[in-house]
């Protein structure tokens, strides 16, 4: 049985830094593309940041850009989301995924976290 387990949320003011990990057991990470999605108050989940089996390439959301940054580490089972210079706009639930690819598209992940709740203060 596959798991994905966020963690690393928070209340933070704006401006501030967190790093959001999400670990995977029941299968190694090796081979497939992980990714961040989010939903905020009120919205739709969105797309965050994705990031390709062996790591070669990295995608952001537009919102997101310059100011987070995808990473993961197959050895520990695990990928992060380094979030800095945090905006009110970033509070959101931060769902983890593993797909085939490395996609926005939500509907090709087939395993998702639990959730990690970020809150950003203005």
């Amino acid at each position: 049985q596959v798991q994905l387990v966020e963690s690393g949320g928070g209340l933070m003011q704006a401006g501030g830094s967190l790093r959001l990990s999400c670990a995977a057991s029941g299968r190694t990470i090796s081979g497939v593309a992980m990714a961040w999605f989010r939903q905020g108050p009120g919205k739709e989940r969105e797309f965050v940041a994705a990031i390709s089996s062996i790591g070669g390439s990295r995608y952001y959301a537009d919102s997101v850009k310059g100011r987070f940054t995808i990473s993961r580490d197959n050895a520990k089972n695990t990928v992060y989301l380094q979030m800095n210079s945090l905006k009110p706009e970033d509070t959101a639930v931060y769902y983890c995924a593993m797909g085939p690819i490395a996609t926005m598209t939500d509907s090709r992940y087939y395993y998702w976290g639990q959730g990690t709740q970020v809150t950003v203060s203005s």
